[in-house]
């Protein structure tokens, strides 16, 4: 029978619970909880700031974002911070408490639409070693490596082969889901079939770089499925753990998940403005001393910084944190915010909180500096959250372009709609 633990998030006691020794070891090492010992041979799980899910042998582990995502609020997050052109409905999860069902579901569903038609061929290009000449010889590699020889030639040539980046990443996502014990068998069989439909397809190695493929109108109806699997690839693991246990884990950081995607989002909505918006901009707090090099000096790295000019103007940093019950939040992020502004000589500094609320102004005391508390919902719909983030760069940058001196502002109409 399967046994289940459920946390939240930001839960910091929970009952202990009876665990085997092996078991407890292979939980620790997912990232997912702390596995401390208790009392009577007993094991406490705590949250390790980590969400998703494990599941080793019969016992199923999950931990849930405070903001109550379902799978594809949080697919759609993971998706678009690491590629913007990514849609809601690529990855339209299967909502379902069990994360791998749903996982399963999903992928299934969409490679199945994907491979509707069959299979997608294209031309990869191929340099090997052959008797007959196919292609073009590589004359210069034919003489280095084979000098003095006539056969085998190096040839180049184009194949028109099933054998391409989309579906070698398919295959590995479908691979990798049948691994995960306890799905349906209908779930499994429709996966198989899949796997069956894209035989002569080279399986990718476990860990390797996914192949890079650019969407085109050829290659369209597989996009959701790509998207999907690409996910799956870079954030789940199934393989056998000690002893007889089979581990399978989702596991991503929502801190990191939610940087990323504030970072993608700001790039996109500033870049109708001037100016380049970079992620973990390298700055420092200190002045060059005399004697002293660069590795001395107190090095700083901001979440997100919008330069015009090359001279930094907006400064923002993404916090995954929740507020107290009076809906204030630390004191240390705004220590923090006043050293990025006074090492970057900007007045003024957004703080872009995941929660909800309305944004609020801090004007420090004698500093002419100020923070912005911009709380951002994250379980609202994609089309609001991307939203809100749009009036957040358009906020920054007006901020920015009225107290700048003397400064062209032909952008002010695009924030007004004047034209």
């Amino acid at each position: 029978m399967l046994a289940e633990i459920v946390l939240d998030e930001l839960q910091t006691v929970a009952e202990p619970v009876e665990l085997q020794r092996e078991v407890a070891a292979t939980l620790r090492d997912t990232g997912l909880v702390s596995v401390l010992p208790a009392h009577g041979g007993l094991w406490t799980v705590l949250p390790a700031g980590r969400v998703g899910a494990v599941q080793i042998g019969d016992l199923l582990v999950r931990v849930k974002p405070k903001e109550k995502l379902g799978l594809s609020r949080l697919l759609f997050l993971l998706g678009y911070a690491i590629n913007p052109g990514f849609r809601p409905d690529d990855v339209t999860g299967e909502e379902d408490d069990d994360l791998f069902a749903a996982l399963g579901e999903s992928l299934t569903r969409h490679c199945e639409r994907a491979l509707d038609r069959g299979a997608l061929n294209g031309y990869v290009h191929v340099e090997e070693a052959l008797r007959t000449v196919r292609g073009r010889i590589r004359v210069g590699d034919q003489m280095t490596r084979r000098p003095g020889m006539l056969l085998p030639l190096e040839v180049a040539y184009d194949d028109f082969t099933v054998d391409i980046p989309e579906n070698r990443i398919l295959r590995a996502a479908v691979r990798l889901m049948m691994q995960v014990p306890r799905l349906s068998e209908g779930v499994r069989e429709r996966l198989a079939h899949i796997d069956s439909k894209l035989d002569g397809v080279a399986a990718l190695r476990f860990g390797a770089p996914l192949p890079a493929w650019t969407e085109t109108r050829l290659n369209e109806r597989y996009v959701p499925a790509l998207r999907l699997a690409e996910i799956i690839l870079r954030n789940m693991s199934a393989e056998a753990g000690l002893g007889l246990h089979v581990v399978a884990s989702f596991v991503v950081n929502m801190a990191t998940v939610f940087e990323d995607f504030v970072t993608t989002a700001l790039r996109e909505a500033l870049d109708i403005y001037p100016g380049e918006t970079r992620g973990q901009y390298e700055a420092y707090m200190d002045e060059v001393e005399v004697g002293y090099g660069r590795g001395d000096r107190v090095r700083m790295y901001v979440d997100i910084v919008h330069s015009v000019d090359r001279v930094p103007a907006i400064v923002f940093d993404a916090k995954y944190k929740a507020a107290s019950a009076s809906g204030a939040y630390p004191n240390a992020d705004h220590y923090q915010m006043l050293a990025y502004c006074t090492a970057l000589n900007v007045p003024q500094a957004w703080l872009v909180y995941a929660g909800s609320g309305r944004p609020r102004t801090r004007q420090i005391r004698h500093a002419e500096v100020s923070i912005v508390e911009f709380p951002i919902d994250i379980s609202q719909r994609p089309e609001e959250l991307l939203a809100n983030l749009q009036r957040l760069a358009d906020s920054s940058f007006l901020a920015w372009a009225a107290r700048g001196p003397n400064q062209p502002r032909p952008w002010l109409n695009l924030i007004s709609g004047d034209e």
